[in-house]
């Protein structure tokens, strides 16, 4: 019996938008911008590939295959979209508790 490659587990589990959302969320606190556009295209991947993904998002998919590149710099309309057309958004929260702050200061 042969096991699933890595590969095809990862994609398979990133189908999942929980999962999704917690590996690119795993890869964009890493700091490394390349290591977050690779997450980024390994659930394009697992939702489609590039084509599905790239009608689904209304970008070209010549646009989205330079923007998910190593040097990619994705406008950030452009990584909505791409977040959107694989049922999934972008958030912001805080850094670090912090209590005591009052907002405005």
């Amino acid at each position: 019996m042969r096991s699933k490659s890595y590969r095809n587990e990862l994609l398979e589990s990133l189908k999942n938008p929980a999962e999704a959302a917690a590996y690119l969320d795993a890869a964009l606190e890493s700091g490394d911008r390349s290591a977050f556009l690779l997450a980024v295209k390994d659930v394009t991947d697992a939702n489609g590939g590039v084509k599905e993904v790239a009608a689904l998002a209304h970008l070209n998919r010549e646009t989205l295959y330079r923007t998910l590149s190593e040097n990619g710099n994705p406008k950030l309309t452009s990584l909505d979209s791409i977040l959107h057309a694989v049922g999934l958004r972008l958030s912001v929260e805080p850094a670090v508790a912090t209590s005591g702050m009052a907002a405005g200061n």
